[in-house]
């Protein structure tokens, strides 16, 4: 009997409209000054966040709960989960970042980080970037939430730069003194501190020598710029079969790039070189797929279908041994391709 009134108490619920009836103010009402104008919208604006905000978490926990249901009596593939998403057309990757906020506001709830109430001081991406923060991160922004504090992306965002900026192993004790009495602004440190990640012990040492040398935000910039250089670098090299094939030294080029000043062009070359690679091994499987394709057409048209037999004939070409394409700039230069498959 507890579980069809609860039922029946949440199908009255559905009747009743949300409470989102908000007095707008008047965008051609020139008596109301600019500042109470965009006021009085930003309130309406953060109830509807809000809104947004709990409706998506319960969203995420009514997904977990049919979810666990399948897993308990479902064929151990997740079809029944699948179907019910199918049939409300939400998608998987929908369905999945919704468990994830629910997951991350339970979460935050159940250890104690954060009070019920103070969620409604977050905007919704304001959350999802907390929850995506790491466990001191999160507890200070629930602090100045259940302070009464209004959360955006944004505070988020300078608060975590600001852990990264003096926690982070990657920085040198000059930078961090200098973050710590606010003469380098954080905004600078973290996109740093994120692209030194991706580098080897090897290369990080050097550019921490550089931001130690001279710690402030013109050096900042250009080591940051200089670190996602030599993370493209090499990454497109440890994928570009030409240098495999002539078994290249990359550590030692990287350092004469680096020496003569001309990083960022050799990081720049290697990078297409790659992507000339992957759009050769595309272009030719895409060959192959028009090939067979004008096969099966030419097979099924005849004298009955004159413009699908057009259609093939101007087509069929792009399949043949000799692709030929006229470019439309002002040259109107044409291009001619051939392929020879090798075995």
């Amino acid at each position: 009997m507890q579980s069809t009134d609860k039922i029946n108490d949440l199908a009255d619920a559905l009747k009743q409209p949300a409470d989102l009836n908000f007095e707008l103010p008047d965008p051609e009402d020139e008596e109301i000054a600019e500042h109470d104008f965009l006021q009085q919208v930003d309130v309406a604006w953060q109830v509807c966040d809000r809104f947004d905000l709990q409706t998506e978490i319960w969203r995420g926990r009514i997904l977990r709960a049919v979810r666990d249901r399948e897993k308990v009596g479902g064929d151990g593939r997740g079809t029944g989960f699948l179907n019910w998403l199918k049939e409300r057309e939400i998608s998987k990757s929908q369905a999945y970042a919704w468990i994830q906020l629910a997951n991350s506001a339970d979460t935050l709830l159940e250890e104690g980080k954060l009070q019920p109430s103070a969620i409604n001081n977050f905007s919704k991406r304001a959350f999802v970037e907390t929850s995506k923060a790491a466990p001191e991160v999160q507890m200070m922004v629930s602090e100045a939430a259940q302070k009464g504090d209004r959360i955006t992306r944004r505070e988020v965002r300078q608060i975590n730069d600001e852990w990264t900026a003096m926690t982070s192993e990657l920085l040198p004790e000059q930078v961090k003194t200098k973050a710590a009495d606010n003469s380098l602004p954080t905004r600078y440190i973290a996109p740093l501190v994120k692209e030194m990640e991706k580098l080897p012990e090897s290369h990080q040492q050097s550019l921490q020598e550089e931001i130690a040398a001279n710690p402030d935000v013109d050096t900042i910039k250009q080591v940051t710029t200089e670190a996602r250089n030599l993370a493209k670098y090499l990454k497109a090299a440890a994928q570009v079969q030409a240098l495999e094939k002539e078994r290249i030294d990359i550590e030692t080029a990287l350092v004469e790039a680096q020496r003569v000043g001309c990083l960022n062009v050799a990081a720049d070359l290697v990078n297409q070189a790659s992507q000339m690679e992957q759009m050769i091994a595309k272009l030719y499987m895409t060959w192959k797929r028009i090939s067979n394709l004008a096969d099966r057409l030419y097979v099924d048209t005849g004298a009955s279908t004159p413009n699908l037999r057009s259609l093939l004939d101007c087509v069929e070409p792009l399949g043949g041994e000799v692709m030929e394409l006229q470019l439309s700039d002002a040259t109107e230069r044409i291009v001619r391709l051939q392929i020879q498959e090798t075995m």
